[in-house]
This record gives structure tokens, sequence and C-alpha cells, in this order.
């Protein structure tokens, strides 16, 4: 029996150790999970005597060797929603969330009945956070991989939402006819030559498919562009997150197709995230 205290000592110290940005973080976020605890509880009960030692460790573990907690733990927030993830889907980051609040900016009426599409959905992330939004909404997730389509139906169904959104296995936007209100995607963009770069949590864990944007990022960019303009309903909405720098090259893809950006706006480290387009030209940038 050690305390709570001593536990998250011991594992802030090892992943300062071994060079980990933000141990004493990290640790806390390992040790609430091993115990089944909240961060406050982690506080609260410090000085409690605890029997999950081995729990600890086996989760630490796994993190010293660079595996994300999302994965162990198999669910990750998003938009406060529990998200189910799948080896075959891509497991959502924070910054993905500047999609959602840029569509909720250019689609101010909560009761609307809007149709969604999400191409390359994963986990449904993107597009069951518009529907918790937008109580009236209907939406299609499209993504390549069966077993992530899969993952974002089971995801809806236990949110409540699955009565809402239907999950099909497709390339793209090959399969679909209909038109809709808003489009939203984040494919993938890392240049396939730079996966190698990236670190071991994103390259060793999350599917290479969501992640390998072609020799130079941009080619699920422009298999989206060409499909746009059938896509969109009149003055439909495109959003789309894009890697760093990638904003004048994406906004130039979608021009060609006769799609103008109207807002590039930046996630919380001010980094240039999301792009918002419409069939029609111009172009703001959103405050940061």
């Amino acid at each position: 029996m050690t305390t709570i205290a001593a536990l998250l000592d011991e594992a802030s110290a090892a992943l300062a150790a071994a060079g980990f940005d933000e141990p004493r973080r990290r640790a806390r976020r390992i040790v609430a999970a091993a115990l089944g605890l909240s961060a406050s509880e982690v506080f609260a009960f410090a000085e409690r005597e605890s029997d999950g030692a081995a729990r600890v460790a086996a989760v630490l573990d796994r993190v010293l060797a660079h595996e994300p907690l999302s994965r162990i733990l198999g669910s990750r927030e998003f938009w406060g929603l529990d998200l189910a993830l799948s080896a075959d889907a891509f497991d959502p980051r924070p910054e993905s969330e500047t999609v959602v609040e840029a569509v909720l900016r250019h689609l101010p009426d909560r009761t609307a009945p809007y149709r969604f599409l999400d191409l390359g959905t994963g986990s449904g992330c993107l597009l069951l956070a518009l529907l918790s939004e937008y109580r009236a909404a209907r939406g299609v997730g499209v993504d390549v991989a069966p077993g992530a389509a899969a993952a974002a139906a089971a995801n809806a169904a236990a949110l409540g939402l699955a009565g809402r959104a239907r999950f099909v296995v497709g390339d793209w936007s090959a399969a679909l006819a209909a038109e809709f209100d808003a489009v939203v995607a984040n494919p993938p963009y890392i240049a396939s030559g730079d996966i190698a770069l990236l670190p071991r949590e994103v390259a060793e864990h999350d599917p290479r498919r969501a992640l390998d944007g072609g020799a130079d990022g941009l080619a699920a960019y422009r298999a989206i562009a060409r499909d746009l303009p059938r896509l969109l309903a009149p003055d439909g909405l495109f959003a789309c997150e894009i890697g760093a720098g990638q904003g004048a090259a994406v906004a130039a893809i979608l021009a060609g197709q006769g799609i103008g950006v109207v807002e590039a706006a930046p996630d919380l480290a001010g980094i240039e995230r999301c792009l918002v387009a419409r069939k029609k030209i111009g172009m703001r940038r959103a405050r940061g």
C-alpha cells in the first residue's frame, strides 16, 4: 500500500527522466486513469492509501513506450463527448475542434434542419459534435475503413445520436449524390516523406491512411475539392482542417473548383488550422 501522492510523484519522476514534457500533468492523468478517478479526486485524495500501484505501473510503462493514453483507455473526449476509439480511426485532437467552432460561427441558427457531410469521418468526432449542437440537423459520415465507420456508428448510438447520423464506407464522396448545407473534413495532410518524423505517439498508433496526404500532403484536398461543387447546396459551407503552412495551397485548390475561402481560422496555438469556404469569393481572417 502507498499513497496516491506517492504514486503521482513516482510516475512524474519516471516521465521527467524519460524526457516527456509536462510530466506532472501527464502523471496526474495516468494515475487518474489507472485508479478510475477524476483529476480533482487525485488532488482531493492525495494522502489516501491505494493498492493500485501495479495498475499505475502498467499504464505508465505503456506511456513510456510512447503509446497515447487515449489509445490505452480506448476513448477520447472531443467537444465534451466521450468517443470510443478504433484502431482503424484517427485519434481526434483538440485542434480539430477549430472546425466545429468555425461551422458554429457561420451557421448560427442552432435550430435549423441542416444536412451535414463529414468526409473521412474516423471516430465520427466532427459530425457528432455538430449534431450535438444542431438538434434538428442530420448528417452522413464517410470513411474508407469499415472499422472506422462501424466505430463512428457505435459512438453515435452511445451518444443517442444514431437516429440523425448515418455512416457509410466509401472513397470520399464518390458514392454520394445529395447536396449538403455544410461539408466538413479533417483529411490526411502529412507529406508521405514526413510521416517518419512525426512523434511516435502519432506515427506508430494512428492509421497511416489517416496521416498520409501524398507526396506534398495535399492529395486528399484535391480529391475532395473536385466533388464540392456538386455536394454543396447553394451557398453551402465547406470547413476543413489543414496542416501548418498549407492555407494558401489548399485555398488555391478550392479556388480551382470555384470555391472561395471566406475565413482562415487559427487554433488555440495561433496556427492557421481551419479554412472555411463557400461557392462565392471573399476572404476574412478570424480573430485569434
